[in-house]
């Protein structure tokens, strides 16, 4: 009895290590993907080309459904409709990233945009090259507001 009372605390404690390191490493290589991210949503915020750039692999697509037709865009156009302002309703305008999935090389982030007359939901698919996460496709949905 007190054998696997033993080896139960052990694979327990050995459990809790091996998690806790998983965990661990995982939170640092969120942080990471976090930073192409987080660099769109300043490009949004300020209407700064420079951020979206840095977020954005040169390689890539916008794809979402326009009038129930398949649309895209490739990155270089999407970032050259920058206009180097933030929007006249930016104070009322709210964003962030709702989630972060990472395995590997690979990941997606989900963000949220909320702005006055729509709600935008972006799905990003972003890859680690040559050890910096960019984003390498995006997808998004929109819902239009009432304004009442």
């Amino acid at each position: 009895m007190k054998r696997a009372i033993i080896f139960i605390t052990f694979s327990v404690f050995c459990g809790l290590f091996y998690f806790g390191q998983t965990i661990t490493a995982g939170s640092s290589e969120e942080e990471a993907v976090k930073k192409p991210l987080l660099s769109y949503l300043k490009g949004h915020e300020t209407g700064k080309a420079e951020y979206m750039k840095a977020a954005f692999h040169t390689e890539g697509k916008l794809m979402y459904m326009r009038d129930g037709k398949f649309s895209t865009i490739e990155f270089s156009d999407y970032i050259g409709r920058m206009k180097g302002t933030p929007a006249a309703d930016e104070a009322m305008r709210k964003r962030h990233i709702e989630s972060v999935d990472v395995s590997g090389n690979a990941a997606v982030g989900k963000i949220i945009l909320d702005y006055p007359g729509a709600r935008f939901v972006d799905y990003m698919t972003l890859l680690k090259i040559d050890g910096e996460w960019k984003i390498v496709n995006k997808a998004f949905y929109v819902e239009t507001k009432n304004k009442d």
